[in-house]
């Protein structure tokens, strides 16, 4: 049996529902997913420790402040977002909307609906865009430079692939330290299903990468319309060149056009990297010999000690092995006594993910998970299930993933900003059993 007939037996066996992002549901037409073998270099594991990082020593959760768990009215969106389901989300700010952790969803990708807003600049409106089909994106650090309308570019080639869009703040609201933005707990992530041109074969038709380029450097263009100053407002972000391998210019997010509200009409995707780096609203690919200088790549998204700061600090791109339980949890409320389903969501970063194994009693002993639904590749993550028979009583649950020779670490890497949490012990959840 081959590759392509695999994996259409195991989409059909599980269908994947979409919620649409105009108020109606479809059901998201199955697709083969492009297979990705190209390794890469893991850069942020659990056991990476910085020159500088403490330890951690506090594994106690704070409380997420100021953020609107309640309201279920659409009011308590912004506009631009109005046709999100409100029940399923945390608003923490204009810029800043969560997921709750058990609005993940019970399928394997999430729906569109429920998938966590986080940005730098205002979501650009349909009259600044224009004619979709007409935006334009300039290709420059090749043999042949050119400028592809949207139209273009989808004659250029087409593919869909799964991967996990994630803020690289996700996880902040446990560090016990004053962290400066939205207190993610689980919410700022989700798995998403990207329609568009394989940026190898954008590179493919300007006549190749220049020779002396070492980074990939896409640039939003979402700062034009406010006037700001470009160093400051500007979300350009650059990555390692070979990056643009497996990247793509995405038109389409799980089945529909890409909203507005999640980057469109197109936007750069970089597997296994952090959110910032998956540019919205992209206007320019640049292969580069040094980094952007502006804000967002020079002084901001660096994982640097508490109390410090500077470009000399890593850069949040790739993204580390990580999991957690989707449910029960504790807005699950009480728990029947009796066999339980422990289900979760578990990610290998820039590896596939190999493993999960879940703990009922804080992490003294552990058993391993199962996985259930397709794999949709490296970069999506993967549902696990355990079932456990549970008596009465309280329970603290927990998973861990491992893949790429790396296991989730117990603690948190404390660092400024609250980046790249993967601690299992601060994403555990306390259940009751009756």
């Amino acid at each position: 049996m081959n590759f392509a007939t695999r994996w259409l037996i195991e989409l059909t066996n599980q269908l994947v529902i979409i919620i649409l992002n105009n108020k109606q549901e479809e059901v998201m037409k199955k697709r083969i997913i492009k297979k990705i073998d190209t390794s890469k270099r893991n850069f942020l594991t659990g056991s990476v420790t910085l020159a500088g990082v403490a330890a951690a020593t506090s594994v106690l959760p704070i409380t997420i402040a100021n953020a609107n768990h309640k309201d279920s009215s659409p009011k308590g969106l912004p506009d631009f977002i109005s046709w999100k389901d409100r029940n399923a989300l945390i608003v923490h700010s204009d810029k800043g909307i969560e997921t709750h952790r058990s609005a993940i969803g019970e399928s394997l990708i999430t729906p569109n609906r429920n998938i966590y807003i986080r940005n730098n600049m205002p979501t650009m409106s349909n009259t600044q865009i224009g004619d979709r089909n007409n935006w334009k994106v300039s290709i420059k650090g090749v043999k042949n430079p050119k400028t592809f309308s949207l139209a273009q570019l989808k004659k250029l080639g087409h593919t869909t692939m799964a991967t996990i869009l994630q803020c690289s703040g996700n996880g902040r609201g446990f560090f016990a330290h004053k962290v400066r933005g939205s207190q993610w707990k689980t919410g700022a992530a989700a798995c998403v299903l990207w329609t568009g041109v394989p940026m190898k074969l954008v590179v493919d038709a300007c006549g190749g990468v220049d020779s002396d380029a070492v980074f990939m450097t896409s640039a939003g263009v979402d700062h034009e319309p406010t006037g700001l100053d470009p160093k400051k407002a500007k979300v350009e972000r650059s990555v390692p060149k070979k990056v643009y391998k497996d990247a793509m210019l995405a038109w389409e997010m799980n089945g529909v056009p890409l909203p507005n509200a999640h980057g469109g009409p197109l936007r750069m995707v970089t597997p296994g990297y952090f959110g910032i780096n998956n540019v919205k609203h992209l206007g320019q690919v640049a292969f580069t010999k040094t980094e952007s200088t502006v804000k967002y790549m020079k002084s901001s998204y660096r994982i640097s000690p508490i109390g410090k700061k500077g470009s000399q600090y890593p850069s949040c791109w790739e993204m580390p092995v990580k999991s957690w339980i989707t449910r029960p949890t504790d807005e699950t409320g009480t728990v029947k006594a009796g066999n339980v389903q422990i289900v979760g969501v578990a990610m290998g970063g820039m590896k596939k993910v190999r493993s999960v194994k879940v703990s009922i009693d804080g992490g003294q002993s552990w058993k391993k998970a199962k996985f259930v639904g397709p794999d949709l590749g490296k970069y999506a993550w993967r549902q696990f299930v355990l079932e456990a028979n549970l008596a009465p009583g309280s329970y603290n649950l927990a998973s861990k993933a491992s893949g790429g020779g790396k296991t989730q670490p117990e603690l948190r890497m404390e660092n400024r900003r609250g980046y790249a949490h993967n601690g299992w012990k601060d994403h555990s959840v306390n259940i009751k059993v009756v």
